[in-house]
């Protein structure tokens, strides 16, 4: 066995320790290089991802794998959690002696969502889950003179706990009936029973809860608004995407359709978080709630390509979950430059935000411009792969719901850009600030959104190159 092939995990663990232990040890002056050292090195590690996409290998009869598909997540997660640390660094140093443990479980947040992707067994998807939601926990509490804060992760921490409990539950159902938790296993040992059914909802319960899909979305809107915005926008779109990574692995090899329908669940459940996502965020005032309840639209466009269990739709989940990197975390990005800016993400502070900083301005609506499926960005072309796929597995009515939706949704992302074009301005005179690093990031979001839109071949063969081992 080639144990360099676990070096991404290996590299990504070292590095949080390394930040963990130069927060203690860096006197107050030098720990402004920790965010510098985070971004680095976790950089580095993003470049020899890239190089070795292609590895092959299984470890551990199955339990650990290594494959382009989990890399092509591991390169989203790590794409992530750099342009989250440049878009957020000026808002990180109000934490000031606490900002290197953020960086740190920033960091160890990703390793959980790498282990997911990569995990064969269903105890390994628990134990990169369990590591991931842990430091969510302690980052949504994070602002220590915050209620709402506070709030937020007291809310994620008992909620999450419980749908973890739901989950494992399922878990040792399939493991009673087919006698192996490693996922390329089960499906030649398992039978059909009730047992199965029941199994197969507490796993279906538990991870739409991870991805926030209607109706285990309840917590959402109240732990985004409530934790720090990097956080939020991390949140929104790693875990998330680990989520899928897990879901999309376990159901497609586990429990294939040949045994058992899920679809049908799965196509409801998408249909009802599409339609209740859009529809509530129609009514926000505020940037933050009105993108979480966006994200919960997202995710049901994304499960809408799970549905279809396709070439086209698998193809579609991959594709999708990376560009909304770039559109979702660009939307974040201004929202947090805003929020430093004015102490507020309310609607009201946008207003006139074209005047104070035309850039910004203009990567918020081509990123919701983006979400809203409008050609030629690269939200269209994913919606395109997903209701695609969607259509060729007979889900014609998903796919008609995703299109509506799609277009109820324009209504509120427009109703932002309005605010910002032609609200009256708050403070007329004053420029906003915004740091080098911050820009850096929306640049490579706002080209990211643009260029996946006009030219999606690459991405789209990365992602068809990924799915391989389904099909």
């Amino acid at each position: 066995m080639d144990y360099s092939l676990l070096a991404i995990e290996i590299l990504t663990a070292a590095i949080g320790l390394l930040v963990l232990v130069s927060g203690l040890v860096l006197p107050q002056r030098g720990k402004v290089l920790v965010g510098k050292i985070s971004v680095l090195s976790l950089i580095a590690v993003l470049v020899y991802t890239i190089i070795r996409f292609n590895a092959q290998q299984s470890f551990f009869g199955g339990i650990y794998l290594v494959d382009s598909y989990g890399n092509f997540f591991k390169i989203l997660f790590l794409l992530a959690a750099v342009l989250v640390m440049l878009s957020a660094g000026k808002y990180i140093e109000q934490f000031r002696e606490r900002s290197s443990e953020f960086y740190a479980l920033m960091i160890f947040g990703t390793l959980g969502m790498m282990i997911m992707a990569s995990a064969g067994d269903l105890i390994t998807v628990y134990l990169g889950l369990e590591l991931m939601t842990v430091s969510f926990y302690i980052l949504t509490a994070y602002l220590l003179n915050d209620e709402r804060s506070a709030e937020a992760g007291l809310k994620y921490l008992i909620l999450g706990a419980v749908s973890s409990a739901v989950m494992l539950f399922g878990v040792s159902l399939i493991y009673a009936l087919s006698g192996t938790t490693v996922i390329g296993d089960i499906a030649g040992k398992i039978s059909t029973q009730p047992a199965l059914i029941a199994g197969i909802v507490m796993l279906v319960a538990g991870f739409a809860f991870k991805i926030s899909a209607v109706p285990f979305h309840m917590w959402a809107p109240d732990i985004y608004q409530g934790a720090p915005i990097p956080v939020t926008t991390y949140l929104a779109v790693g875990s998330k995407a680990a989520g899928f990574a897990a879901m999309v692995r376990i159901f497609m090899v586990a429990l294939p359709l040949s045994q058992f329908n899920w679809t049908l669940l799965l196509a409801v459940l998408a249909a009802l978080t599409i339609i209740i996502g859009n529809l509530i965020a129609l009514a926000q005032q505020d940037v933050k709630r009105l993108l979480a309840y966006s994200s919960i639209a997202q995710a049901g466009y994304i499960l809408a390509g799970l549905v279809a269990a396709n070439a086209y739709g698998l193809k579609g989940v991959l594709f999708y979950a990376m560009l909304y990197v770039f559109s979702n975390t660009g939307a974040f990005a201004v929202a947090t430059a805003v929020e430093v800016d004015t102490g507020s993400t309310d609607l009201a502070s946008f207003a006139g935000l074209s005047k104070r900083s035309p850039m910004l301005a203009a990567v918020m609506t081509v990123c919701m411009l983006s979400m809203a499926g409008i050609p030629p960005l690269a939200g269209f072309a994913g919606k395109f792969y997903l209701f695609s796929g969607a259509i060729q597995s007979g889900y014609l009515w998903l796919a008609f719901i995703g299109l509506l939706m799609s277009m109820i949704s324009v209504y509120y992302y427009l109703q932002v850009a309005k605010v910002m074009y032609i609200g009256e301005e708050i403070q007329p005179d004053k420029e906003m600030e915004v740091s080098g690093a911050a820009r850096l990031a929306m640049w490579v979001c706002l080209l990211g959104t643009i260029l996946i839109g006009i030219y999606p071949a690459p991405l789209s063969n990365l992602a068809q190159t990924a799915i391989q081992l389904f099909m």
